[in-house]
């Protein structure tokens, strides 16, 4: 049995950001929603390393395996999931939630009073693992391409 456990994320964790984020955006693709979101949320990239130096970037790991992550910003009272993500093969054993549970901490210790993320319409992992979290929808967006 694996046992999730989460960090904040350093300098020797970028190269496998950079990789989860690409494989993280290609699937993506294939989701309604997921093109739009693509083109408003800019690839980090290699600005992983900036976006580290803060204590935004949590990730899950297996030794020094990084298999997933979650990006939180803060805007005064209000903390927001920017990204998570964990790669197929280590779900369902319960990174994604040891990451929300980080954030949700981070989040309090900042003197956040709201945490708010995004799920893609037809992403139920997403959303399984917001609820989960006790973070429900209050806000659907509908859109028709022109």
């Amino acid at each position: 049995m694996i046992d999730p456990t989460v960090r904040r994320a350093v300098d020797d964790d970028v190269e496998q950001l950079s990789f989860l984020e690409a494989e993280a955006r290609a699937f993506l693709l294939d989701q309604r929603g997921g093109v739009r979101w693509l083109t408003t949320h800019t690839a980090r990239g290699p600005a992983w390393a900036d976006a580290i130096t803060g204590d935004q970037v949590t990730v899950a790991h297996i030794g020094d395996v990084v298999v997933g992550y979650i990006v939180l910003s803060l805007d005064g009272p209000v903390a927001r999931i920017d990204e998570v993500y964990v790669t197929p093969g280590a779900r369902e054993v319960g990174f994604g939630d040891e990451l929300l549970a980080r954030a949700r901490d981070q989040a309090r210790m900042a003197g956040a009073s709201t945490l708010e993320g995004e799920s893609l319409p037809g992403d139920r992992e997403t959303k399984n693992l917001f609820e989960r979290a006790g973070i429900k929808a209050r806000l659907i967006t509908v859109s028709v391409d022109l």
